[in-house]
Order: structure tokens, then sequence, then C-alpha cells
């Protein structure tokens, strides 16, 4: 048994048609990179609007419509789905190298210094107790922000649709 296909219809074991497929990739690739540069254009900027309007505004849970946007705009980039065209070879990921795992690795590391009550236990209280007051003079404005909740439930139901 050899591992080498059977020759094509025109007797090569070239796909002809595996220019335009590439062809095609790379419009597609070029395509959602530029649909996701506009959807973070527009993600950004509305994702901080959004956690300081939940900074100031109490909400029922601690970020609520921050976390609303976000599965919004996830909901968006799964759509879009950048990567799709090389998912047949896609490798597994290092684990130890993500994004996720490097700022864990600093959190650990200013975790361990709050614990030993160093400066940045100081700092956590204090910032701590400032949102707390923030978020104590601001009670009534928390029907603005379920307003936005209802808005943004709407949104992302018309976007799953």
């Amino acid at each position: 048994m050899t591992d080498t296909p059977p020759p094509l219809e025109n007797g090569s074991n070239v796909d002809p048609n595996a220019r335009w497929k590439f062809i095609r990739d790379v419009f597609m690739f070029e395509v959602k990179l530029a649909l996701n540069n506009v959807h973070n254009f527009f993600q950004i900027p509305l994702t901080i609007g959004v956690a300081l309007f939940d900074l100031v505004v109490r909400g029922k849970e601690e970020g609520e419509r921050f976390y609303k946007v976000v599965e919004m705009g996830r909901t968006i980039d799964d759509s879009i789905d950048i990567y799709s065209i090389i998912a047949h070879r896609q490798k597994s990921l290092n684990k130890s190298y993500t994004l996720d795992a490097v700022v864990s690795k600093l959190e650990g590391v200013i975790v361990r210094e709050v614990q030993k009550g160093g400066t940045a236990a100081t700092v956590k209280a204090a910032v701590d107790k400032a949102i707390d007051e923030l978020q104590a003079r601001t009670e009534p404005a928390s029907k603005i922000g379920d307003a936005v909740i209802n808005v943004a439930d709407k949104i992302h139901s018309k976007v799953q649709e």
C-alpha cells in the first residue's frame, strides 16, 4: 500500500481547482479580517463605555452589562470565524503561552502580594471603597442600567436569528 492518492481525472495527482480554492481562501480571509477590524473598531469604545457605566451604576451583578456586550461580541466573532479556512490543519495550542495564561500568572503574583499585605492590598482596598461609594450614590440610576440590559438582550436575540 502506498500513501499517494490515486490520479485525478486529468491523470495528475494535482487538484486542478486548488489554485481557485486558494484564491477564494485568500479573498475570504481578507474579507473576514476587515469585518473583524470593523467589529473591533466599534467594540473597543463600546465595551470601555459600558464598563465605566457598570462601575458607576450598580446592577444586579458586578459588570453584568459589560459581560452582556462581550457575549454579543463573541457571537459576532464566532459568526465571522476568521480562521475557518485552516480548521482542517489546526495544530493544538500550547496552553502555557496564551494571553490568558500569561495574565493568570501575573495575577498570581499580585494575589500573593496582596495576601502578604503589601502596598497592592492597600491600593485594592482604596479602589474597592471608592467604587462602592460611587455605586451607592448612583442607586436611582439603576433603572437606566436595566434599560441598557433590555436593549442589549433585544439586539442579542436579533443577532442570533
